[in-house]
């Protein structure tokens, strides 16, 4: 079975030491880098936008997955292929035409994620699940750090695996929001394959110790 994944999320560095945060990652046992983009629109919210993720790849040496919580993301797909996005995630709430959405970011090279909220059942992903990559399952409402885990996101993560098993399907399943050492374990034993871990991780007195024993944990 392949090792299971930590995604420390940037938007939890300090962005006034992004490099120093950005070579910690780089030297830790994480394996992705997790980026949030966030208009203000689909969430209530602004994060950083293409200048700093030019800056995060500059100096980024493992996987960069983007997570885009934007509108109307299709007018991005290749402006963030060009800046060296391995993953990109889109939401499945802001996606009309999904299946279009996915087969473009792939026509960019880079594999394709989709995202969905709290409120969103998996059983609409069952139809295009062979053309995903990435499953990211947000247990917080999106938009801000440091939420509080939804329990409901273990039901959530069983039901998905099983719909990846049902079609012979080889998507990951990633989690957003609220990891902790309390339940990472758990969310990896219900059929999780990535954990994203954002104020954990880095509003620890130690990140690249907390993200070891992220790792050990969900690898034993």
């Amino acid at each position: 079975m392949a090792s299971k994944r930590i995604a420390p999320s940037v938007l939890a560095a300090d962005f006034a030491n992004l490099q120093r945060d950005v070579e910690m990652i780089n030297n830790s046992d994480a394996d992705w880098f997790h980026i949030d983009i966030m208009d203000g629109v689909f969430v209530p919210n602004i994060s950083f936008g293409m200048p700093v993720l030019r800056d995060i790849v500059k100096h980024a040496t493992k996987t960069i997955d983007v997570h885009l919580m934007i509108v109307d993301p299709d007018r991005y797909i290749k402006t963030f292929a060009d800046l060296g996005s391995n993953i990109l995630t889109v939401h499945y709430e802001a996606c009309t035409h999904l299946h279009r959405t996915l087969q473009a970011i792939k026509a960019e090279g880079m594999k394709a994620g989709v995202a969905i909220n709290p409120h969103t059942n998996v059983s609409l992903l069952e139809d295009v699940i062979n053309d995903i990559d990435l499953v990211c399952i947000m247990s917080v409402n999106p938009g801000f750090g440091g939420q509080s885990f939804i329990e409901n996101t273990y039901k959530k993560v069983k039901q998905l695996r099983e719909i990846i098993v049902r079609n012979n399907a080889s998507t990951l399943i990633e989690i957003d929001g609220g990891v902790t050492n309390k339940n990472a374990k758990q969310l990896i034993d219900a059929g999780a394959d990535v954990l994203v871990a954002g104020s954990f991780v880095f509003k620890s007195t130690n990140p690249n110790q907390t993200i070891k024993e992220l790792k050990e944990i969900i690898n034993t």
